[in-house]
């Protein structure tokens, strides 16, 4: 059946603020989920003073997370929202079935195998007329948390300290999780709709009241100037935060609306535009699409803060941070001088989530397996590969100039300057160039936005790794805790 003009008021979840939607005029799962989001800060102000760790169990404050988590799943997402539950299931049985050196095999490829149909499904339902906010979002943060927790469980029974880096040692779970607990930590309500994904055992700690203090002693309050135990309030975090969230919601309803990114391929546009004008509106087009990412993600931050998860420390100057689930750094995304720079500021718990899962873990060709994992992760849509793999040869290529060129320009600071320009506004187009096929999502599109921009990326990324010598990369993923330590100065991507 063709879609009529009332079908940006369609949504798979309840239909309770139809009558909201229509008013505004925005398609009613946007509307859905802005409301849960909202409602979820309220709740997690309460949950955080009323249901503190000094006021209920742990038991309770698993019960109501897990309760209220279900009930925003199937307020925004309906029956779609069964995916989530068969999803956590199936992986908790496999969880208290499978063999430790395999547990996370099994959940990795059941959990990445059940996502991948479910994208294959979302193609007949929604063809590439995609709602904003479907069922699949949860799932590919459920997907990460399943393989995090299944991986972290493996490092924690299966295998010996010596054998771990640092930080899988830090992040071992020892014991396999009680269902509750299983419940609470996939189906949340501070991170179900928009997540972050997180580590279990820091949302453990959180839950149980001991968040706030291991991250302190961790950090060493003592040397930060306080003379007794501190206890940070998340407040001003979550009023700056939603100031973001304000701004980006502004941006998002004024600027990406009247920038759409299907123009950048109209053909009356290509006709009479210059090269170099299409690249200028390239970058316009690409960032006026970054405010929903922005607002969506920085509130789903607030969320978690209000609830008094998200606290990672003190900073040198002895200010408090809350962005242990941040997931962008807007400042470093916009002034980005690298491509690498880029990408570990923008939706940085799921580059966290590849890099524990997949990069540390690859035996061979961790990049490439990387940014294959989250394309797969992402979904099948054609757009998808084009954007990771021309990815993959611009990060390669990005690399070899920094390698074998950065050195000359560090000797005055007008040549560093002159650097970091080039490099800036090489970047920005850079990732314009690479994310527009995730936008357009199809090949016809992503072919011809290719073609009027000459290929110019791929061509002079080729031209880079043919001309320039490539310096070997050494790559530690099963160097065990004690050689880590001993020869602490290498790296594998650098």
């Amino acid at each position: 059946m063709a879609e009529t003009p009332a079908a940006p008021h369609r949504t798979t979840g309840s239909t309770l603020l139809h009558p909201l939607s229509a008013l505004l005029g925005i398609p009613l799962d946007q509307i859905n989920f802005v409301a849960c989001q909202l409602f979820a800060l309220l709740a997690a102000f309460w949950f955080r003073i009323y249901l503190g760790p000094s006021h209920a169990s742990s038991a309770v404050r698993h019960a109501f997370a897990t309760l209220f988590g279900i009930y925003f799943a199937v307020f925004c997402f309906g029956w779609y929202s069964i995916h989530l539950f068969v999803l956590v299931l199936m992986n908790y049985g496999i969880m208290n079935m499978a063999s430790i050196p395999n547990i996370h095999r099994y959940s990795f490829v059941v959990a990445m195998g059940y996502l991948t149909l479910c994208h294959i499904s979302r193609i007949y339902i929604f063809h590439y007329g995609i709602l904003t906010t479907d069922f699949s979002g949860p799932l590919m943060i459920i997907t990460q948390k399943i393989t995090t927790l299944a991986c972290q469980l493996h490092d924690g029974i299966g295998r010996q300290a010596e054998e771990l880096t640092a930080e899988q040692n830090r992040l071992a779970v020892k014991t396999r999780p009680s269902f509750l607990e299983y419940l609470s930590y996939l189906l949340n309500f501070m991170s179900i709709i928009a997540g972050p994904c997180s580590n279990y055992k820091d949302y453990i700690a959180f839950i149980e009241g001991r968040h706030v203090h291991m991250k302190l002693l961790e950090v060493n309050w003592k040397q930060k100037g306080y003379d007794r135990l501190p206890d940070p309030s998340p407040t001003g975090a979550v009023m700056y935060k939603l100031c973001i969230t304000l701004v980006s919601l502004v941006l998002f309803l004024t600027l990406t609306k009247n920038f759409p990114m299907a123009y950048i391929i109209d053909n009356e546009f290509l006709d009479k535009t210059p090269f170099l004008t299409r690249l200028g509106y390239l970058y316009v087009v690409t960032q006026s699409a970054k405010p929903k990412y922005y607002f969506a993600w920085t509130l789903a931050d607030a969320v978690n803060n209000a609830a008094g998860y998200g606290f990672s420390g003190v900073d040198e100057r002895g200010a408090f941070r809350w962005d242990l689930l941040s997931n962008l750094n807007i400042w470093n995304i916009e002034t980005a001088t690298s491509f690498k720079m880029y990408i570990e500021n923008w939706n940085i718990q799921t580059a966290a989530w590849l890099k524990r899962v997949c990069y540390d873990r690859a035996p061979w060709y961790p990049t490439a397996l990387t940014f294959v994992l989250s394309a797969l992760w992402h979904g099948i849509y054609p757009g998808y590969y084009f954007t990771f793999l021309t990815g993959i040869l611009i990060t390669l290529a990005a690399r070899a100039i920094r390698n074998n060129c950065r050195h000359y320009f560090l000797s005055s600071v007008p040549l560093k300057m002159t650097y970091d320009v080039a490099t800036w506004v090489v970047t920005q187009l850079a990732v314009c160039y690479t994310v527009a096929p995730f936008v357009m999502l199809a090949v016809e599109p992503t072919i011809k936005f290719y073609k009027s921009m000459y290929f110019h990326m791929h061509i002079l990324s080729i031209l880079v790794l043919l001309l320039l010598p490539i310096r070997p990369q050494t790559h530690s993923v099963r160097r065990p805790q004690n050689q880590t330590n001993q020869n602490s100065v290498k790296s594998k991507d650098k």
